[in-house]
């Protein structure tokens, strides 16, 4: 029994390592493209390649499609919060290196804890509400927040893990009865509607008066480069899926608490990654930071596991 498990917890990394992997490239190709195409014409192509592919699943394993959720609000609260995350997410991608995005993202775990002890009625002792604080404090090391100059842009990749932290902690509530299978699907048709109603209003690009690249990326005209941007929106949809398979893969044949920890090798393959596509180096302070994030991320997963308590590490940060 212990080497089977010990069998399978192989099994769980290597795949939590490629899905972080390709979450990488996923990464890498967006901030590729920004300056070509529209924040949410971009959403919207990578959301229809993944329901594609996720009905095609459906109909090669027979599974039924049920969009009856037993949640309705909390359904419609956690679609919005994932599909604005993620916006924020790739906002952020515009301006910020990819060590410095994937090191704050990584706050994540420290808002599922707090939103677990207030919405969840999870017991959070001193040792985890301080390793939230230190997590935090690597968090303001990386932003390195001056009142004069600061940049509030640079709070996208937080404003991210926070919406996804409300977006998985309803996930863990509501999982009880609603399938993981119908959850994804009401997440695709919930983020396709509002892209399009997002076309419908400012599709054409009447917004677009900024010389800010990340502004523009907002507003910008939607399908004036489709040649040479949705290639690479395509490719990214085949990615993300391919992420999404290994991520959730990795978390149903292991033990999340060791998998979990393992999602850190994103920051390594962004870091590498922005070294090579992008030649950018990350600030000492950014190390420094993104050190300290994944201590204390690691310590809470550790702490969950000792209390049986797994609600960071039942849910995967991508």
């Amino acid at each position: 029994m212990c080497d089977m498990q010990t069998n399978d917890n192989t099994k769980g990394i290597l795949f939590i390592i490629t899905g972080m992997a390709f979450f990488s490239i996923q990464d890498s190709l967006i901030k590729f493209i920004f300056e070509d195409i529209a924040l949410f014409e971009l959403y919207l192509g990578r959301t229809l390649i993944q329901a594609t592919i996720l009905i095609s699943y459906f109909l090669i394993a027979k599974k039924k499609i049920s969009l009856k959720t037993h949640y309705p609000f909390l359904t419609l609260v956690r679609v919005i919060c994932f599909f604005f995350g993620f916006a924020f997410f790739y906002i952020s991608l515009t301006f910020m290196s990819l060590a410095m995005v994937s090191a704050l993202f990584f706050s994540c775990p420290f808002f599922m804890s707090i939103f677990a002890k207030f919405f969840l009625k999870e017991q959070i002792g001193i040792r985890r509400w301080s390793a939230i604080v230190i997590g935090f404090i690597g968090v303001l090391i990386v932003l390195n927040p001056t009142l004069e100059e600061f940049n509030f842009f640079k709070l996208a990749p937080v404003g991210c893990a926070l919406c996804y932290a409300c977006s998985m902690t309803i996930t863990k509530y509501t999982s009880e009865k609603d399938n993981i299978y119908t959850q994804m699907t009401l997440l695709y048709i919930f983020a396709t509607l509002t892209s399009i109603i997002i076309y419908i209003i400012s599709g054409d690009g009447k917004f677009s008066n900024f010389s800010d690249p990340t502004m523009q990326f907002i507003f910008r005209e939607w399908f004036t480069n489709p040649t040479d941007s949705w290639p690479y929106v395509f490719v990214m949809g085949i990615v993300a899926s391919i992420s999404f398979f290994c991520v959730f893969t990795a978390y149903s044949v292991a033990s999340p608490s060791v998998v979990s920890i393992f999602e850190y090798s994103y920051i390594v393959f962004a870091s590498f990654a922005g070294y090579v596509l992008f030649d950018t180096i990350p600030e000492t302070r950014t190390f420094i930071g993104a050190a300290i994030i994944i201590l204390a991320g690691v310590y809470i997963y550790f702490r969950e596991n000792v209390k049986k308590q797994f609600i960071a590490t039942n849910t995967p940060n991508r």
